[in-house]
Parts: C-alpha cells; structure tokens; sequence
C-alpha cells in the first residue's frame, strides 16, 4: 500500500481479531513513529510497548472510552518527555505526529488500531502514569491499541473545499 492509500483509507478501528502482532511489526510501527519530524529533531518521546494481558485488562479503569484494549494484541503509549523538549511545549506536537506516523503505519501494514487521547486529561495522565510507572517528567500523551481488524470501515471522504483559503482567510 503506498503512503497516500495508506492516508485515505485509514480509519479507526475498535474490534480485532485474536491473532498476535508479531514483535518485528511493533518494531517497525514504533521505527515509523520515530521517523516523525520533531521540532530541532529532539525527538522529545518515548514508547511503552503494552502486550501483558493483565495490564491491557487494567487500563479501562483510568481511560473511560479504551475497553477495545481488552481485545488489542498490542497498546502502545506515546509519550512526551518534559526533559527532552527543549521548544517551549512543541512535545506535544511531536508526539501527534509520532502518534500519526503510528497510525498510518498500521494502516499500511494491514492492522487496525484507534488513537485514544490521554494528555491533556488529568486524571487518564495519572492512571496511566501510576499503572505504568512513568516518572513525572514523561507525559502519557496517546495510547494505540493495535491488532488484525475484527471490522473493516470504508474509505470516509473529508475533502472539504470550504476550509481551504489561498493567500488569505
């Protein structure tokens, strides 16, 4: 699938299979998430590789909308760095476009997965970072459960003509 297709035809996805996701697929989602541009190329993330049943189980308890992770392979947290973002903030904007990355690497792969917010929400932030043990300079930032497609959802078109402006609003 090239990079446009894998664009347009991305969608969310809440339901997969029991099939695993193999360590070498992770290995590349995360190696594409890590190809994102960052602001002076700090690169300000970090990744935390979520495959124990048990703690995929627990983390409904701190996320109210991520009970799709009781069925994922995988959950990866993208997490932003407060050490590392030497921009003045610009971590979240380099964790979005990880995240993206992320998710349009699972598309392309043939995976399924949904992009679950937890910064700037306090209280997913602290679940999160109390489950996992993050430390309080790493912000959980999203959290991507990842598995083979249990549904599949055609293409949505959200080309819309209205919103572009040239040269001025």
């Amino acid at each position: 699938m090239d990079a446009i297709d894998a664009i347009l035809s991305r969608r969310s996805i809440r339901k997969y299979t029991t099939q695993p996701v193999s360590d070498q697929l992770i290995k590349e989602l995360i190696e594409a998430a890590m190809s994102a541009p960052s602001a002076g190329n700090e690169q300000p993330w970090h990744f935390i590789v979520i495959n124990d049943r048990q703690i995929l189980d627990e983390i409904p308890n701190y996320h109210p909308y991520s009970q799709m992770v009781r069925e994922a392979s995988v959950a990866i947290l993208v997490c932003g760095d407060l050490q590392l973002d030497r921009h003045d903030g610009l971590w979240g904007q380099d964790c979005s476009a990880a995240t993206e990355n992320l998710l349009i690497a699972v598309q392309a792969k043939g995976l399924g997965a949904v992009w679950l917010g937890v910064y700037p929400r306090e209280e997913r932030v602290a679940g999160l970072r109390k489950l996992l043990g993050i430390p309080e300079h790493v912000i959980p930032f999203s959290l991507i459960p990842i598995g083979y497609p249990a549904e599949h959802k055609p293409k949505a078109n959200r080309y819309d003509v209205s919103r572009i402006h040239e040269n001025r609003w």
